[in-house]
């Protein structure tokens, strides 16, 4: 796991026990960017080119260093500027420098506007400090009340570690009743007293307090959708520079290594057949030559400190990049027993893809470590249902490239969320309805018949879209509390207009509400009734549902991360950058709602790519079944399932309800239900989490704390 950390205190009042307890905490391993009373470390395995600093003082021009460089010895004063960005971006050095100039005025969206994923933290003069997070949430920044200040990190689980909090159970309660409700999960974490800035906000700590401010708009101010030619074609832009600055500064592979360079993933989707093909476009930059220990030369090294050979300047600009001799193949990874169909149309007519087909085998299906030993698997900042698939995943990024780009995050970037329908209606645009419908119809035509598909379906869509269309705020969360409270969960079945219109209200019950206790279910529905007591939010129904489920989708990869990522490599996922995201919020709602919009989206983006040979119908051959991987790693886990759930955290703290829980184990028709398993998911992934947490020694991370204690479930 790789983290920033650092904390802010107010003024310092001589011999007092705080100030004497910052001078003996340090975290472990960590490397210094800068030091003082508000410090900033770098913790893990970070790339030298993953840091990058650039310095402001009175008089002079801004120094840009990068890597492991020793702090500045300068003193700072309260007028000097420091930038750090840790994490992958496609900004020059000159960018970088005028981005800290800027700054300095107050203006810092446009420091968000680079290509790639990162982390900024603005220090200005000695008691400021802002951190910046992403719009789609999968580079967070979590903060918490210390030594008479403010402890902030890009992990959730440091912090704990610092300030000794106990685990909260009413969190861990939303995340599984209501995973994509604010309302139900606030700010909070799986650790009392840590709370989590928003998604597109920033966290300014001045004199020890923290301060929160939304930099991007997301109710009426927000950027308005554009035509649809002109909206593809900056996601045409966003896209290709997003998946370029990640191919021109790959990482060497290491000397002697068998791990290619660059690997992408070619599973079924046509999103990561995508950055595939956009990344077999692009040249990747040779190694420079180094001196080796005989006197020699060697390729395949890491660069130098501060090398930027492969940064991306601008829109389309390319800057100066070596050559290989030889195109480098990218190794292009399936899990499966069979080739990905053939309207992806890659092999043939991509020879820089190096097509491998996976098949891991039983000890890579998901649930594979409840065979073995549960607490042995590696923990994550916070618990997700990645966890019951990590070796599944490692199978998968282990064949894949030193840096490894994935398509996560398209369907939630790209699609349009079912809720949209009623936004359509409040836009006084009832008309724009009947494309989407007409395609849930047909679909349940097919397999629930005639009646359903050309009278039910409709009727059902139609109606809850304009309910949700005019319900007011609170009441919509009155209503859900009280659902919950009855436990009125829906159980994921039924046709696809069902399904569909089961989405249409402001919150939704997770796949996992089933099987919760009753006191986690009224928990839960308290959370709803406060919120309902707020303001209403500004944004409609739809945006607001869509934006939520992109959130969950972060981190999940960012879980996925923590949890199956091999060392020295770094997992990509373009769709979630910035830039990215910013593009896909100008297309119109009646374009991502049209069927298969996402696939006709990405079609486009590679013909304004320059890929023009793609056939019409590319992306739209059958999937394989995706949940056949869960039911046969069940089948062959049931025992260890089985005995995961004769005493479980869960129950101690009082999450679930035992008995329910254990009849849906054993009865057939959860490994044939979708949404059931998802929801086992969940409960299994929260489980093994709450061990690996208890199995830990608490305050690991840090050196110079008191005595650790144990971490404790809170009622």
């Amino acid at each position: 796991m790789r983290w920033l950390t650092g904390w802010s205190t107010g003024a310092p009042r001589t011999g007092a026990p705080a100030h004497e307890a910052l001078a003996t905490v340090v975290p472990i391993a960590a490397h210094a960017l800068w030091t003082g009373p508000n410090p900033l470390w770098a913790v893990g395995d970070w790339r030298p080119e993953e840091i990058r600093l650039v310095t402001l003082r009175p008089g002079a021009r801004p120094a840009v260093t990068g890597g492991f460089a020793a702090p500045d010895p300068v003193e700072d004063t309260p007028a000097t500027t420091r930038l750090a960005v840790l994490g992958h971006c496609g900004a020059t050095d000159a960018e970088l420098a005028a981005g800290l100039a800027a700054a300095r005025g107050g203006a810092v969206r446009h420091l968000t506007a680079w290509p790639g994923s990162y982390t900024v933290v603005l220090r200005t003069g000695t008691r400021s400090t802002l951190l910046l997070t992403d719009l789609a949430g999968a580079q967070p920044v979590f903060h918490t009340p210390w030594c008479g200040g403010t402890a902030y990190a890009t992990a959730a689980l440091p912090l704990a570690d610092l300030v000794g909090a106990p685990l909260d159970t009413g969190h861990l309660a939303a995340r599984l009743a209501c995973p994509e409700s604010p309302e139900a999960l606030g700010a909070g974490t799986p650790y009392v007293g840590v709370q989590r800035v928003p998604p597109g906000h920033v966290l300014a700590v001045r004199g020890g307090r923290p301060y929160l401010d939304a930099y991007d708009e997301t109710g009426a101010g927000a950027d308005q959708p554009r035509g649809e030619a002109p909206a593809v074609r900056e996601l045409t832009r966003a896209l290709l520079e997003s998946v370029r600055s990640r191919v021109r500064t790959t990482a060497p592979a290491p000397s002697g290594g068998a791990r290619p360079r660059l690997g992408v993933d070619l599973s079924y989707g046509t999103a990561s057949a995508t950055v595939a093909l956009l990344a077999a476009a692009v040249p990747l930059p040779s190694a420079p030559p180094v001196a080796s220990p005989g006197g020699g030369e060697e390729h395949g090294v890491v660069p130098a400190i501060g090398a930027r050979t492969g940064a991306v300047k601008g829109s389309w600009a390319r800057t100066a990049v070596q050559e290989p001799a030889a195109p480098e193949q990218l190794a292009a990874v399936t899990l499966g027993e069979t080739d990905p169909p053939a309207t992806l149309a890659l092999a043939p007519d991509t020879p820089r893809l190096r097509h491998t087909v996976l098949d891991p085998g039983p000890d890579a299906l998901p649930y594979a470590s409840l065979r073995s030993d549960p607490q042995s698997g590696r923990l994550t900042d916070e618990p997700g249902p990645e966890l019951v698939a990590a070796a599944r995943a490692e199978a998968r990024f282990g064949a894949g490239g030193t840096d490894h780009l994935t398509g996560y995050g398209a369907r939630q970037v790209l699609d349009g969320h079912p809720a949209r329908l009623a936004d359509l209606i409040r836009a006084g645009r009832p008309r724009e309805l009947l494309p989407p419908v007409a395609a849930l119809a047909g679909a349940d035509r097919a397999t629930a018949g005639v009646l359903t598909g050309a009278l039910r379906t409709p009727l059902t869509v139609v109606r809850a879209a304009h309910r949700l269309s005019r319900i007011r705020y609170a009441e919509a969360l009155d209503d859900a509390a009280a659902k919950l409270t009855a436990r009125h969960v829906p159980d994921g079945g039924g046709t696809a207009g069902h399904r569909s219109a089961g989405d249409l209200a402001w919150c939704v019950p997770g796949p996992a509400a089933r099987w919760l206790s009753d006191d986690a279910l009224s928990s839960v529905a308290l959370r709803l009734r406060l919120a309902a007591r707020r303001p209403a939010p500004e944004e409609h129904p739809g945006a607001r549902r869509a934006r939520h489920a992109l959130y969950r989708q972060a981190h999940s990869f960012r879980t996925l991360v923590h949890a199956a990522e091999q060392p020295g490599q770094r997992l990509h996922a373009p769709f979630l950058d910035n830039q990215v995201v910013r593009a896909a919020r100008l297309l119109p709602d009646d374009v991502r709602l049209q069927p298969g919009a996402r696939h006709a989206l990405l079609h486009a983006v590679l013909t304004g790519a320059g890929r023009t040979d793609l056939p019409p119908d590319w992306g739209r051959g059958p999937r394989p079944d995706r949940t056949a991987p869960a039911r046969a790693g069940l089948r062959l886990a049931a025992d260890g399932l089985a005995e995961l759930f004769d005493a479980p955290l869960l129950a101690e703290a009082g999450l679930i309800d035992l008995p329910a829980v254990r009849a849906g184990l054993a009865d057939p028709a959860t490994l044939h239900s979708p949404h059931a398993l998802a929801g086992l998911a969940d409960l299994v992934s929260t489980e093994l989490w709450l061990r690996r947490v208890r199995a830990r020694r608490h305050g690991a991370c840090w050196t110079g704390l008191p005595q650790p204690i144990r971490p404790a479930l809170t009622p």
